[in-house]
């Protein structure tokens, strides 16, 4: 797993490439809750995500709760395939409440 940051208008914006798994879930948290403790908004892009668990699962749930209760906005952005089939089957996406694109796969 990599974690590459860049800021635009202000805002930490962090690219998550690889997996979120069990294997990476306690540095990513580590990663995430100092980001969340030194800004009030936060975007995390998942579209390089190739593989996600339910530690990953729990990973950005906890990491929703803390932001908001810290006054926080963390959004969630550029939803990989595998984020996307996991969030529908454990049916999150309203938890988390940032808008879904969904690929068009349509060959016609």
């Amino acid at each position: 797993m990599t974690i590459r940051s860049s800021m635009f208008n202000e805002v930490p914006l962090l690219h998550i490439e690889g997996e979120m798994t069990i294997y990476t879930a306690a540095l990513l948290q580590q990663q995430l809750q100092l980001y969340i403790a030194q800004y009030s908004e936060l975007e995390l892009n998942l579209s390089q995500v190739s593989d996600i668990d339910s530690a990953g699962l729990q990973l950005l749930m906890a990491a929703k709760r803390q932001a908001a209760n810290q006054g926080a906005v963390l959004r969630l952005t550029g939803h990989s395939p595998a984020v996307l089939e996991v969030f529908d089957l454990c049916n999150m996406a309203a938890f988390f409440g940032d808008p879904l694109i969904i690929p068009d796969v349509s060959h016609g």
